[in-house]
């Protein structure tokens, strides 16, 4: 109801400014953005409600009595305009509410919604953008080539392509990086076990008949084991492999040709791994960086600072930087310093997001970089963001850490070193048999068309939904069970009221029933049922607002829900097809044409894929 909301706010704000002259009140300048404008939580006092508690000491009267005359104001007002009344205004308390005329709100929305298509809820379509056609590059992802990807890994990448998608659709230009970390002591630990124990052989991930991703996790996990060996036999360990995975890295990083060759081979095998999985969950990206192409031109720029004295050595040779203004002080009051460069002058991983925060500047001069990151991180981002501002550069004003909760399974916490990782494809394999297992135990295979294509959307939209519908913030635990019922707030149900919605549409093409062009609301009921549905219609451009500028996809999710049971419980009260008149069938169906249209872009937005049919 974005429209109906905004002339709303411009009633409230002209009433407040009339009020202050009359009463000569000096020094007070009222603002637009004084204004708040909510849903009512009653629709009998009015579908709107606008609080007067921060015009109080202003005015030096009670809020009750200044809603009384800023609504007696307003309905002068809209009584002097005749036909371009928007409802009744109230004052109910220290509250100036309005009851919408449905009549025309129900038309204005119906009739924006058949117009504006799939542009409608877009922010630029408006013209009310906050946002402005701002460049906002968004980095997610970030896999080690290492290991496969697991399940941290699917919440940051459904986070980082939702908001994405979102910040899209409020108006923003959008490019999507991922940085590929593909260098480093761990990469050297799953270097030294392939040496170990597969080089003689010849193994690879296709002798083997194994993703690459996997095969390469594996031998990550055969590293761990032979440095602490088994528990049962401490004499099994072998201490000096950490030593041995050192001196592969000094190795790579001084240009060593067989070092770097089995290097490239195994990274290959990970990263083509890394990307089935991206195209399985619909992930994409607009840039690739990686660590080893950028982690000179960080230790370059560590170098430059030494030199201006922005950096100092350390007494044991590694270059270093105090932090202690970005973080404060520890606990027991000591200054935080953090190593840029160790002392054998190798790099460490924030020497890479140095060079690499400098090189995407340079590529795509944004007004936002966003990262997608987690919790964990936090002290990173400060540590790093305040650098580069030590370093010079202003645009490191315009970095955002998008921070989000650790995610794990009922039984625990990951660990991927020790094996006990949850891996992204295993989990989705399980989801998608599982909800094969259900459309055949419900008979529903040739209802569905292809159940195997259908079992790997909803398990899509089980995996996806559940974990966007928390917000980032949080920490959560994914539940496979709960997330593939078809009941409640779950992906699998708000497919299936889409496919609910597609089937009264086909079986209405069937029996030649047309929806209006444009919804006439004469010839809708106004029942309340009808009412609220295309209320929350009207509410979807302010989700998109709301969710872009907390960069929260939660936003949506809760939307969609709301949507989903607002439209079950319309269905069931207000008859469709067996409506009373052909005039009401035809209103009916357009408000759930309209009502697909919006779900079906709201899924999107939300990484849950469209099924017609379930």
């Amino acid at each position: 109801m974005i429209d109906s909301k905004s002339r709303f706010k411009s009633l409230i704000f002209d009433a407040i400014t009339s009020l202050s002259k009359e009463k000569n009140i000096e020094d007070f300048l009222p603002a637009l953005e004084q204004v708040i404008v909510q849903e009512s939580p009653d629709s009998s006092i009015g579908d709107l409600g606008s609080p007067m508690f921060a015009f109080s000491k202003a005015f030096k009267m009670p809020p009750q009595k200044i809603a009384e005359e800023v609504a007696q104001k307003i309905t002068a007002k809209i009584q002097s305009q005749g036909e371009n009344s928007i409802g009744e205004v109230l004052n109910v308390g220290p509250y100036v509410n309005i009851k919408l005329d449905k009549t025309k709100a129900i038309n204005a929305i119906l009739s924006k919604i058949e117009k504006q298509g799939k542009d409608y809820g877009s922010l630029n379509n408006d013209g009310k953008s906050f946002l402005g056609g701002a460049k906002i590059m968004v980095e997610f992802s970030s896999p080690n080539t290492n290991k496969p990807l697991h399940l941290g890994h699917l919440r940051n990448d459904a986070l980082g392509e939702s908001v994405s998608r979102i910040l899209k659709k409020a108006g923003a230009q959008i490019y999507k990086v991922n940085i590929i970390n593909n260098r480093g002591i761990h990469i050297c630990k799953s270097m030294l076990a392939y040496k170990l124990f597969h080089e003689k052989n010849g193994d690879t991930p296709k002798k083997l008949g194994m993703k690459g991703d996997h095969f390469v996790g594996q031998c990550y996990v055969e590293f761990d084991k032979y440095l602490k060996g088994e528990k049962e036999n401490p004499k099994s360990a072998h201490p000096d492999a950490q030593e041995m995975a050192e001196e592969l890295l000094r190795k790579w990083e001084a240009g060593d040709s067989e070092t770097r060759k089995l290097w490239q081979m195994m990274n290959d095998w990970t990263f083509e791994g890394v990307k089935e999985t991206y195209e399985r969950t619909g992930v994409s990206f607009d840039k690739f960086y990686f660590e080893s192409d950028t982690y000179l031109k960080g230790k370059d720029e560590i170098l430059k600072g030494l030199e201006k004295g922005i950096f100092f050595k350390a007494a044991d040779g590694s270059i270093r930087v105090d932090v202690t203004e970005a973080v404060g002080k520890g606990k027991d009051g000591e200054e935080h310093e953090k190593v840029l460069l160790r002392k054998d002058g190798t790099s460490v991983y924030i020497t890479q997001d140095i060079g690499t925060a400098i090189s995407r500047h340079d590529d795509w001069n944004f007004n936002e970089l966003v990262y997608v990151v987690a919790s964990e991180q936090i002290f990173h981002f400060k540590v790093l963001f305040y650098i580069l501002k030590k370093l010079g550069f202003e645009w490191a004003n315009k970095l955002y850490h998008l921070s989000y909760g650790l995610v794990n399974l009922p039984n625990g916490r990951m660990k991927s070193r020790e094996g006990t990782v949850v891996d992204a494809d295993d989990l989705i394999d399980s989801l998608h048999s599982d909800a094969l297992k259900a459309i055949q135990e419900r008979g529903r295979e040739d209802d569905v068309g292809d159940a195997d294509f259908v079992a790997e959307k909803v398990a899509l939209s089980a995996l996806h939904y559940y974990l966007l519908q928390v917000n980032p913030v949080k920490d959560m635990v994914f539940n496979p069970e709960e997330s593939l019922s078809f009941n409640g707030n779950t992906g699998p149900y708000i497919q299936y009221m889409g496919a609910r919605i597609a089937s009264i549409l086909r079986r209405a093409e069937e029996q030649k029933i047309k929806p209006l062009s444009t919804a006439d609301a004469s010839r809708l009921l106004n029942k309340e049922d009808e009412w609220e549905l295309v209320k929350k219609l009207g509410d979807y451009p302010d989700t998109i607002e709301k969710s872009a500028k907390n960069k929260d996809s939660s936003v949506v999710t809760a939307y969609i829900y709301d949507m989903a049971k607002l439209f079950a419980k319309f269905y069931q009260s207000c008859p469709i097809l067996s409506a009373e008149t052909e005039d009401l069938k035809r209103a009916r169906l357009a408000l759930a044409k309209s009502t697909l249209q919006i779900l079906k872009e709201a899924m999107e937005l939300v990484l849950v894929p469209y099924l017609d049919r379930m």
